[in-house]
């Protein structure tokens, strides 16, 4: 094929795909002169040298709609278990095929606000130190099997579709080692799989839901390769050219190509096929509405009915003190000032209530009198605080009054308007929380979704059920039973227990919309627990 067709072929390819590519350096000119610089114009400026997308926060515009990309969790059901699993799309094609340009025109035309999109490349071994030597000739095979690391990349996958979240290293193209900071990434109601070596193992082939091969013209694929390698990862031109005759070339003849008749569909010209990619879009739509959850509130009301309290509820003793502050809190009159000023009261009670639940030993001790005291310490790792936004932030305070140097992390939950269904919109949570005895802080809570939905996330970052707290001001008894029927070790520490919640899910007599009371705005005529100001329920 002449140097011509292959120009032309790639800028009408280049006019067809203009969107943000890991394998696209961003220029819309199909010139070999542009795309091949010699060796004596320099090294062009490194635009990604990792194997993460560089737009951040992770997000992807459409014309429709924001998509987050970095997933959030699937929904659970009433009884605190995943209804069903992200359905996983897996890409495979030759290098630079245009596999990631296929992934992100399909998050596009689906129109669903929660992907990931997981890219192989993520998934390289750390090479020796021999190794090493040979990348830097040119000389180490990047497109053989053996040179990813399969096992992490099953398990992360695995964990993502379950749900959980994960940490996935980020590979640097010029060291050829991953960083040090791994990326940390939560499941999805859509995950998108993309690698040369997607098809390549028979574990990984278990977890994707649909298969895909991208297909693209060699001399497209070559120029390609050629102007990534060149001014994105710093490589010189005779380099990338040796290594694609020695490696790429045999490996996808080897290797990649015959993974092509494992696929559901093959999708030719890449981004440009349209007709393929909404023939994707159908079937992923279709699946998605049979793997639909619908949170059944009105199951959830009539579940725990006439059944007793659960041992695991902890009332605050409703001395006058308490039953005073109560009654100002409660007061439709009370002003702001008064109302911030006794929650707080309440709030310090609670949370010195919440840590008397906290595993302790005996710690002997000497008094400066020089005598021995037999005292009692925390038997734990950390004590991490953790609120759902945006009333249990006002719990803060009080946690970290009586809590040396406690970690706090946040939680954003808010509904759905169009279906309904509670969602992870924020997630920022310390380091290491799996070994932490963890403080969950609502100030109130009426059907219990919002809270089953935070503690799920913490049990997927691994926190261990019987190692959590949940505290709030004020709960209804069908949000107690929810709560403690999903699970069954959450210790619950409340104030006051309402036995009514009313048609909208108000807590009956309830406090009203806690956050607008506190920071002084105003509810909606139509409010509801469950708005954005105040998405707890």
């Amino acid at each position: 094929m002449s140097a011509v067709s292959v120009e032309q072929k790639l800028a009408k390819m280049d006019n067809e795909e203009k969107t943000c590519s890991v394998s696209n350096s961003g220029g819309g000119d199909g010139s070999l002169d542009r795309l091949l610089p010699s060796v004596s114009m320099g090294i062009s400026p490194r635009k990604r040298t990792t194997s993460q997308c560089k737009s951040e926060p992770p997000l992807l515009l459409t014309s429709k709609r924001t998509i987050y990309t970095a997933g959030r969790p699937p929904w659970y059901n009433e009884h605190g278990t995943q209804s069903k699993e992200a359905f996983v799309i897996g890409l495979c094609g030759g290098s630079a095929s245009g596999k990631t340009t296929v992934a992100r025109k399909i998050i596009e035309a689906l129109d669903v606000p929660w992907v990931v999109l997981l890219s192989m490349d993520s998934f390289y071994k750390v090479l020796s130190p021999e190794e090493q030597i040979q990348a830097a000739r040119n000389d180490y095979n990047f497109d053989h099997p053996d040179a990813f690391d399969f096992g992490l990349l099953t398990h992360t996958l695995r964990k993502l579709k379950q749900g959980k979240s994960v940490k996935i290293p980020v590979y640097d193209f010029t060291t050829h080692g991953r960083q040090k900071d791994w990326k940390t990434v939560y499941g999805a109601s859509v995950i998108i799989f993309e690698g040369i070596m997607s098809f390549a193992d028979k574990e990984l082939l278990k977890l994707l839901d649909m298969k895909i091969f991208v297909e693209t013209d060699s001399d497209i694929r070559l120029v390609r390769r050629l102007r990534r390698d060149i001014t994105e990862r710093g490589r010189d031109i005779e380099g990338v050219i040796k290594q694609y005759n020695k490696f790429v070339k045999p490996a996808f003849e080897q290797y990649i190509e015959p993974t092509m008749r494992l696929a559901d569909l093959v999708v030719p010209r890449g981004g440009g096929n349209m007709v393929a990619i909404d023939l994707i879009v159908q079937h992923v739509h279709s699946q998605l509405e049979e793997r639909k959850l619908r949170w059944d509130m009105a199951a959830l009301a009539s579940a725990h009915q006439a059944q007793p309290l659960p041992q695991t509820l902890s009332v605050l003793e409703s001395t006058p003190q308490v039953r005073g502050m109560h009654t100002i809190i409660r007061n439709k009159e009370t002003s702001r000032d008064e109302f911030i000023f006794y929650s707080k009261r309440l709030m310090r009670l609670l949370i010195e209530r919440a840590l008397s639940f906290l595993p302790s030993q005996v710690h002997m001790v000497q008094t400066p009198q020089g005598e021995d005291y037999e005292g009692r310490i925390f038997h734990g790792k950390r004590i991490t605080g953790v609120s759902i936004l945006r009333a249990g932030e006002t719990m803060e305070p009080a946690l970290r009054a009586v809590c040396k140097d406690v970690r706090i992390g946040k939680i954003l939950i808010q509904t759905n308007q169009d279906t309904g269904e509670p969602e992870l919109h924020y997630l920022r949570l310390p380091k290491d929380i799996s070994e932490d005895h963890v403080v969950l802080m609502d100030c109130t809570v009426s059907t219990g979704a919002a809270a089953m939905m935070a503690v799920r996330v913490l049990l997927d970052h691994d926190v261990q059920e019987d190692k959590i707290l949940l505290v709030s001001l004020l709960m209804a008894e069908m949000g107690v039973h929810s709560v403690a029927y999903a699970f069954p070790q959450v210790k619950i520490i409340t104030t006051a227990v309402d036995k009514k919640v009313n048609d909208v899910f108000h807590i009956i007599p309830g406090i009203g919309n806690f956050g607008d009371r506190y920071f002084g705005t105003d509810a909606p005529p139509d409010w509801s627990e469950d708005d954005l100001d105040e998405p707890s329920y």
